[in-house]
């Protein structure tokens, strides 16, 4: 175990990124300094979406379910070989998709069992957008060469850059190459929806696993990380600032507490593989000392595996809430979810076909999506009740979007045995 760790470090100091550098605090300090707005705002959201009520209210009114969530990738090049392939960006997704649906291969090897049973599938399914805002087919996936003196720290969604497609709408995801040699990327939090810059902005060589991604973020887990942070979970830390000083006396199981009660409060941050338990960086006497091997922490992309159940409720109340906009359609709006919900695929599990049943919205069109979010079938529906052939799929678990024309209506999960 001491020679797995070891090689881990000797890996991050010969790449040159010894720490991971998550630019999410500074850019909350400085959308405070701008706007004078937003820390009332952030607060208010932090407070909404980190309830207990707020959990107890949406899972009375919809117990949690499968969704999808739309995402456009915007690559901006200066060469060749920043203009990263259509393999590397698929990587991504498919990391995204094990780590946010706990099927990340790596989990048991590197979450202890002490920890195990507070891990959670967060139900979130990450699918390359199928149709812009404006209803033309796309494949999710936007490239640009910028040219010098291009910025992408702060130009990546100006004209100069990629604008994003509606923020309400659809998850933006920015990948170039930094001018900060340290910063692997960042995300705005829920409190900053409707921003021209909402969304998450990331180095390519930290994104997916493959191609010009760099050991040790070479794993997609900068991406997992950050989009943590864009539905709203803060640093295990929490507001405790570690680049000005932070040490053991101004420990506060307050102030260095993300607002999750099943995270371990900590006041500083683990930047590399270590074992377990660790009582280090933690605040009181955590039983089992601090949870480094979360996500939200800063060990490298090998030594983080999991979410919480208590961060699944702040993710799951952020979409639920301030990000509902991700589960329509910019032709609906929240008066649509009665009818919405009363849209059935059955059967379910299936071996040969499935029906949908829609009774208040024609469903003419269904995206048949893999667990990697990849889509592997488009499928019109000529009917109401239309039974859908999955003859020619193999075994496993789909994620489907259903849609009346081009407007969006709902995602499901559909079993083919």
């Amino acid at each position: 175990m001491k020679k797995v760790l070891f090689s881990l470090f000797l890996l991050a100091t010969v790449s040159g990124f010894a720490q991971r550098t998550c630019g999410y605090d500074e850019k909350i300090a400085a959308l405070k300094a701008s706007d004078p707005t937003f820390a009332a705002r952030h607060a208010q959201t932090k407070q909404l979406i980190q309830s207990e009520a707020t959990s107890q209210q949406r899972l009375a009114l919809a117990p949690t379910e499968v969704v999808t969530i739309p995402v456009v990738f915007h690559i901006l090049y200066r060469d060749n070989q920043q203009n990263i392939s259509d393999a590397q960006i698929n990587s991504q997704l498919a990391v995204l998709n094990a780590d946010f649906r706990k099927l990340n291969a790596d989990f048991n090897s590197v979450v202890p069992a002490a920890f195990r049973p507070l891990a959670a599938d967060m139900e979130i399914v990450f699918v390359k957008a199928a149709f812009t805002e404006w209803g033309d087919p796309t494949t999710g996936v936007v490239r640009k060469y910028v040219e010098a003196p291009f910025n992408f720290d702060n130009q990546y969604y100006t004209n100069a850059g990629s604008p994003a497609w509606n923020v309400n709408y659809y998850l933006n995801i920015w990948v170039g190459r930094f001018t900060d040699p340290t910063l692997l990327g960042f995300a705005y939090p829920p409190a900053a929806l409707g921003a021209p810059f909402d969304g998450l902005c990331i180095g390519d060589q930290f994104f997916g696993t493959t191609g010009t991604a760099i050991a040790p973020y070479n794993k997609g887990r900068t991406a997992t990380h950050e989009i943590g942070h864009y539905f709203g979970l803060e640093h295990l830390w929490g507001d405790s600032n570690i680049f000005q000083g932070a040490s053991p006396a101004s420990c506060n199981m307050s102030f260095n507490s993300d607002g999750v009660a099943d995270t371990p409060a900590q006041w500083n941050a683990h930047d590399n593989c270590t074992s377990f338990p660790n009582f280090t960086y933690a605040c009181g006497n955590p039983p089992n000392g601090t949870m480094f091997m979360n996500y939200m922490d800063y060990v490298p992309d090998a030594c983080m595996a999991f979410f919480t159940q208590g961060q699944k409720n702040v993710v799951r109340n952020a979409i639920d809430n301030i990000r509902l906009g991700l589960l329509f359609s910019p032709g609906l709006s929240v008066d649509n979810v009665e009818a919405i919900s009363a849209i059935t695929v059955h059967p379910n599990p299936a071996s040969t076909y499935f029906t949908i049943t829609s009774p208040e919205f024609t469903v003419e069109n269904v995206h048949i999506y893999n667990t990697t979010g990849q889509l592997v079938k488009t499928v019109k529906v000529d009917q109401s009740n239309a039974n859908i052939s999955i003859e020619d799929l193999e075994t496993g678990v789909y994620y489907l979007r259903m849609y009346d024309n081009k407007q969006y209506l709902k995602s499901a999960k559909l079993i083919k045995k």
